[in-house]
Formats: C-alpha cells, structure tokens, sequence
C-alpha cells in the first residue's frame, strides 16, 4: 500500500520509486512511501496563502478550543492508531507514551492557551517601559505570528506525540504547519493526519503531511518560515548549514539525541528508597521503545563503592524483563523499529567495547506469536561498564540508540559532575538522591550542560513523571550535542513561532495597537458607572474617579481588631518610627478595601465576581489624617469563548491628598455578556 501525503488541500500519492516500510516485528513489507511528484514550493504558498490567512483570523482562545476539540476528537479514535503503532515494534505502553502522549499535549496547550493568553490575535510581552520624563513616550513588547509555514521534520521513535508536541505551540501561535515524519513509521502520522483533515475542525490550510522526502523544499524556504528537526545530531547539523536558512536567517530549532545520564547520589545506599528506584528508573529508560528515545539513558554514574551493587540489581531486573511480539500483554520489551537500526545498534556496541567491558546482556529467548520474528529487529538490552570514564572518550561520544547504556564509577561530586559535562550537552540528566545540599551542588553544576534536570528522592518518586518524559509545561531541549533548541515550555514554545516587535509611541496609540489601556492614555467617561455596564458595552479607555475617603485613627484600630493583624507598624507609633515610618500607618489591605468601598456599585450589577488581583504594589504609606481616592480604569476585556461573560481587567490606582500614587494593581472580575 503506498501512503499519500496530504498537500495543497488534497491526498496525493507518490510517484516513482517508493522506499518499502517493513513491520518491526516480522520484517514484513507493509507500506511503500514516495514524495515525488509533489511540489514543494506549492505546498509552503499554500500553507502562507491560505492556511496562514485562516489561522490569524482567530484569536488565541479560537485556536485554543480548536486544539481541545481536536484532542478528544482524536482521544475517541485513539485505538486506530495503537493498530499501527504495533507494526513500529512498541508495546501497549510503548504506545501510550506516544499516541496518548501526544493528545495529552494537544490539551496541555489547549488549557495553557486560554489561561495564560489573551483572547485576541496579538500577544504583549512585558510591562510598558517609561522612555521619558513625563510619560508621554513609552515603549512596549508584542509578539505577532510569523506568516510563514512551520516545517517539522520528526524522528522515528515518536510519530505521534513527537508530531503533535510540535504542531500545538506553532498553530496556537497562528502558524500553519508542514509535517515530516520519519519514513519508517510515517504510516502513523499519516493515518493521525488523515483523521485531522476528516475531522474538519482546523481552518483550511493549516495541516500538510509529506510521506517521504522534503525534496527541494529548504530551497522555497522564506525568512517567515520555521523549521524544527528532531533526530541525529549528524542530520540535523547538515539541514540547519543549508545555504537558505543561513542566507535567509529561517528559525531553525533543533532537539537531537544525546548522551543522557542518571547519577546516583553519595548518600544512596543499597538499603535505601532512592538505591532501589535509581535501579527501578534506569532499567525502566533500557527497555522503554526498546531504548529509542532521544531522553534516554545512556551513561549511568554511580559512587565507585556502588558500582557492582548497581551492576547487579540491574542484571537481577532486566533479567525478569519479557522481551518479544509487542501484541502479547506480557511482553515489556519489543524490537528495534527495523533492521538497519538493529545493525547500526550492534555497531555502535562494538565501538563502545573499545574501552568499556559488556557486563550483562539479556539471555531470555524472544517471546513469539505464532509467527515467525526471524526477520524482526529484537535486540537484547545491554550493560556495558567503563572501568577508567575520565580518560575514556567512547562513553562519552559513541551512543547507542537502542537498549545499551554504560555504567561508571566516581570518586566524589566534583568527578561526578566533570563526568556529566563529558557528554558536551544533553537533553536531561536525572539525580536519584535525599541530600538537599549535594541536589543543589549537583544541580548547579551541570544545568549549564542540561535542558532539563530531574531530582528524585522517596518524597517526590511517586509522583514523578519520569527521566524520560519530557512535560508540555517544561523546556523540552538541550545545549552543545542536544541541538541547542528548545520545545515545549508553555507558552514558551509558543513564542518560538511569533516575532517579537518593540514598539515606542504614546500610550494612547499604543493601546490602540495592542487593545490594552496603558498608564499615561486618555481616558473616558460618559457618567455611567462602568460597573453597570454588560461586558459588551465596556470600553477600554472606560475610567471612573471615586470621591475620597478620610483614613482615620479609629479605621486602623478597628481593622486591626477585625482582621487580628496587630503588627507594631499600625498599632505602636514609637515602634513605627524605629522602622521606616513617620508613625503609625494604616493597614495595606485596610487601603485596598477602603478603595473598593469608594468604587464598587452596591447595586445588582452585571458584574458577577471577584476574580482577583495581580501586579499589587503598595507604593506609599498612608497614614491616619490622609485622604485616599480611586482611579478606576478598563485595562482590557477577555471573553470566555461559549459562555455568556468574560474577564475585565481593571486598572487601579490609589491615591493621596498631594496626588501620590500609594497603591497600584490589576483588577480582575467576570461580567455578565449583554443578555440574547
């Protein structure tokens, strides 16, 4: 069966010579992939005419939604795709890492989306910067979609999740996306696209797949455009050298595969909580896909007085490990993804036999059934052991990508930690340790060689995610040999796909571009109290000065008796001066209530609730003999995508008698949309 890639609004299947897909598990040629005849530069206008122009018409909640209805359209549909994943040579669990993985960060960034972004098409970065005296020429952040394609070109091992966990961030940014997966599992992808296009819930345009090559595609590239590879470090530094992106400065993130490590921590004894789940995570990182990730363990570093105690407890572990058909449940462990991958593992070992010793390899007969696996790719996991790590560069440079990872000893921290930064930059390095002290020396020591750094002690292991499981809230990359990108990150990521643009102007016409009031613009009236208004009837710009309230003596007391806050400063003048006050001083939060006492309407409004206060700066004290009025603005309106309110946020500043600010901050409330 050949597989059709997915371009210009229409299924195409390839031309020419195909390259045949094989089962993992039987060695059966199962599906034929080609690109040829596709046009590459067809498919990127595409993307930047149609599917770029469909995406940047919605705001970020629209995409947000979007990718939440996707994910469970998806979830229901999820069995088609363990179907397939089994021909990949990955178990249940396997796939599950994977397949649900993969839509558990379409709905990680569905959520993140809505919380942390605005419900509009622009995104601002940072607080406005005063550039002059009088505050009449400002400077602000915004971010922007780029209106380019972003490409992504995926390694074998993840075909879902590694797809999606870079498809979520580039569409929520408002970039359409051209996917690439790795040919010998692209039948998955492309069946997870395939369903995507059926569903009808993305925009036109804003989804293509190539099964098969990019062809000439780097060459259309544009300074708009976005490519992300996942893969070898050899691979991707020979794609991110092309002549285009360097003479077109085209974003280019890379995430490659690295010499990742799990120490085990001086205190760690045999007899210990973190000895036993240090041997429980790394033989769980062995076997996992067979060792095909790119988070992988390769290097395990141990205290030299623990190193046969390791060595033991993984061999009395792996041994018990059924490794086979993917299919049976009892099965942990199932082949490489193909034979050439099994060849070039074999290899890779022979290199690292160079200077390391193989100490165990797995013994167990490969579990079958009832159909020959002769011409699958099984492999067994194997330990090597490196007696001299300092002097020896193999461990450090030569990685296995499959079930293959190498013990060594060491001495004290700081040897633990040169060992670490051998590997030249890794995706993660994990740290199996209850010494707070040497987390912290560990930790300090190798983050500037590390994306992402897991400590595990017996508080934390039951709930942790894993060695290997990057999170969709958190930098998923690495320095030097990792790539030196980053995905993943919240929002982060998002960021990876927008232009950051400065803008410098009046607070008026900057508002105006970004749809925010900032300090310092006009302002508006029209003697209703915007309490009482519905949310669509609201302005930005909306502002209302309160009358002014009297701070007395008798306030501070009886606060100071209603909230049980008796500190000295309120309560002593003596002790007061003896600080940084003039005398006693009122409450901070006594001024914030005294405020919403001046502007809150007491009447049945369509405001509904609270919904909280950011950015709170008290910023001068107030004392009893001062007088207190409210600057109340509209900063901006969000509404709630599907419910009948959104969120205000309100501009508030509290000030005295000689018009000194005293207290600043943002308020947020729900107000009721305008009735059907």
């Amino acid at each position: 069966m050949n597989l059709s890639s997915y371009a210009y609004g229409q299924w195409i299947e390839g031309k020419g010579k195909p390259s045949g897909i094989y089962s993992a598990v039987t060695g059966e040629h199962i599906f034929d992939a080609s690109s040829d005849g596709l046009d590459f530069n067809q498919m990127l206008e595409y993307g930047r005419t149609v599917g770029g122009v469909n995406i940047r018409k919605l705001t970020f909640h629209h995409r947000a939604l979007m990718l939440k209805e996707l994910a469970k359209f998806l979830t229901e549909r999820k069995e088609l795709f363990y179907k397939l994943s089994y021909f990949t040579g990955a178990t249940r669990n396997d796939s599950w890492f994977d397949i649900d993985g993969g839509f558990g960060t379409l709905f990680a960034f569905a959520s993140k989306g809505r919380k942390e972004l605005p419900n509009q098409k622009v995104y601002i970065d940072g607080a406005t910067e005063m550039l002059s005296k009088g505050g009449t020429f400002v400077g602000r952040h915004i971010c922007v979609p780029l209106e380019g394609v972003a490409l992504h070109i995926n390694a074998f091992n993840f075909p879902v999740w590694g797809m999606l966990e870079k498809f979520a961030p580039s569409f929520l940014a408002g970039m359409p996306c051209i996917i690439k997966p790795a040919t010998s599992t692209s039948f998955v992808a492309q069946k997870v696209v395939e369903e995507i296009i059926a569903s009808k819930i993305l925009p036109e345009g804003s989804l293509q797949i190539i099964c098969g090559s990019v062809g000439d595609m780097f060459d259309h590239l544009s300074m708009q455009d976005v490519v992300t590879f996942t893969g070898s470090h050899t691979t991707g530094t020979t794609l991110r050298q092309h002549k285009n992106i360097i003479s077109n400065s085209i974003r280019f993130n890379m995430e490659a595969d690295s010499l990742n490590c799990c120490v085990l921590g001086e205190d760690a004894t045999p007899e210990s909580e973190e000895f036993s789940l240090f041997v429980k995570e790394v033989a769980r990182e062995l076997t996992t896909k067979a060792g095909q990730r790119c988070t992988a363990i390769r290097r395990i570093i141990v205290p030299n007085g623990r190193v046969q105690d390791v060595i033991t407890a993984l061999q009395k572990r792996i041994s018990s490990v059924v490794i086979g058909d993917p299919i049976l449940e009892d099965v942990r462990m199932g082949p490489l993804v193909g034979r050439v991958q099994l060849a070039e593992v074999k290899s890779r070992v022979d290199e690292l036999s160079r200077t390391s010793e193989k100490v165990f390899e797995h013994s167990g007969e490969f579990k079958k059934n009832g159909h020959s696996i002769e011409y699958g790719a099984f492999i067994h996991p194997t330990l090597m052991y490196c007696a001299r790590p300092l002097s020896s560069s193999e461990p450090h440079d030569i990685e296995a990508f499959g079930p293959v990872s190498t013990v060594m000893g060491y001495s004290n921290m700081d040897e633990a930690i040169e060992l670490v930064r051998k590997g030249r930059g890794s995706l993660v390095g994990s740290y199996f340790s209850n010494d707070d002290a040497s987390c912290r020396e560990f930790a300090l020591g190798i983050a500037p060689y590390h994306g992402r750094i897991m400590m595990v002690n017996r508080f934390s292991a039951k709930e942790s995610t894993g060695h290997g499981s990057p999170m969709p809230q958190m930098v998923h990359g690495g320095p030097g040999r990792a790539g030196g990108g980053e995905e993943l990150g919240g929002i982060r990521s998002v960021l990876h796909y927008m232009q950051r643009t400065a803008l410098q102007g009046s607070p008026s016409t900057l508002g105006k571009i970004y749809g925010e009031y900032t300090v310092g613009a006009e302002t508006h009236t029209d003697g209703v109290h915007p309490f009482k208004k519905y949310f669509d009837d609201l302005v930005i710009g909306d502002s209302l000065l309160t009358k002014t309230r009297l701070i007395t003596l008798d306030d501070v007391d009886k606060f100071a008796e209603l909230s049980g806050d008796h500190f000295y400063a309120h309560m002593d003048d003596d002790l007061a001066r003896r600080s940084i006050f003039d005398k006693r001083v009122a409450h901070g939060y006594f001024i914030l209530s005294a405020a919403a006492g001046l502007f809150v309407e007491p009447g049945f409004v369509p405001v509904m609730a609270n919904y909280g206060l950011e950015g709170l700066r008290f910023i001068k004290p107030v004392y009893p003999g001062d007088t207190i009025q409210v600057r109340l603005t509209v900063k901006s309106t969000r509404p709630k995508e599907g419910e009948n309110q959104g969120i205000v946020e309100w501009d508030v500043i509290v000030f005295n008698q000689l018009s000194e600010h005293v207290a600043v901050y943002t308020l947020l409330t729900l107000v009721a949309k305008r009735p059907n």
